[in-house]
């Protein structure tokens, strides 16, 4: 049990961390996993089991958030979830048994490469104007099936990679690829945090706090995300990976 101070200082951090989650659809993840490797010395398996008790309730916040903002198509989110859940296992129980040094050099150099993908989509977006071609719904399976892999080996994987995916291959918008993507990560967080968990691979007294500083403020996030251009939304976004990747990249 971490001593008052401590407490607080989780809970304010969840907080941050959940109020931007909501902002990018991401739950909260992809920011608190290099900080608790960085700053709090977990290893890479362990901090991303830890990662995933704050990001359970954020997922499921901010999914609440972006379908009563009309951002969620159901049987989309029905169809990515019931997808990804099955494969979030395999991804899990993999990352479980990889050393930390290497899950994290390829944990950084997806992140780097889905920021390459968001910073062509926003430049492509800024060139060719709206109309991309959209594939058929059904072929968001794929989306899910992939997303639950990288949802269970990187924690955050299947967010990161689903929004990218759904905004260039079917035209959803920013705000919906969002609200989507924790579509397809919400079922499959209660079976990563349990193979973590059986793993011995999560620190129960940080993971709490920030889950509870999270799910206080991620729905602040989710407003501002409807309250920003969408081309801003998504250089922000790229951003955030760029500072993620670099940072995961330059830990000793």
């Amino acid at each position: 049990m971490p001593n008052p101070i401590d407490l607080v200082f989780y809970l304010l951090l969840g907080g941050a961390l959940g109020a931007l989650g909501g902002l990018f659809g991401i739950g909260g993840g992809l920011i608190a996993i290099p900080v608790l490797a960085l700053f709090f010395g977990l290893n890479q398996q362990h901090a991303q089991g830890t990662a995933l008790v704050m990001v359970m309730p954020n997922v499921l916040v901010g999914l609440w958030d972006y379908a009563r903002r009309g951002d969620v198509d159901r049987r989309v989110a029905i169809l990515l979830g019931a997808c990804a859940v099955s494969f979030t296992f395999v991804g899990a129980w993999y990352a479980t048994h990889v050393a930390g040094p290497g899950l994290r050099f390829g944990f950084a150099g997806f992140v780097a490469a889905i920021a390459l993908v968001f910073a062509y989509r926003a430049v492509r977006a800024k060139a060719a104007g709206p109309g991309t071609p959209r594939l058929a719904w059904e072929w968001t399976a794929v989306v899910g099936a992939l997303g639950g892999v990288l949802s269970g080996l990187f924690s955050v994987g299947g967010a990161v990679f689903a929004v990218p995916m759904l905004s260039m291959l079917f035209g959803y918008t920013q705000t919906e690829a969002q609200g989507l993507s924790l579509a397809l990560v919400a079922p499959g967080t209660l079976v990563g945090i349990a193979t973590y968990a059986l793993s011995s691979d999560v620190d129960w007294g940080i993971g709490i706090p920030l889950a509870i500083g999270g799910t206080a403020c991620v729905h602040f996030g989710v407003g501002l995300a409807h309250r920003l251009p969408e081309r801003t939304l998504q250089l922000l976004f790229c951003g955030l990976l760029v500072v993620t990747s670099i940072a995961l990249f330059a830990k000793p």
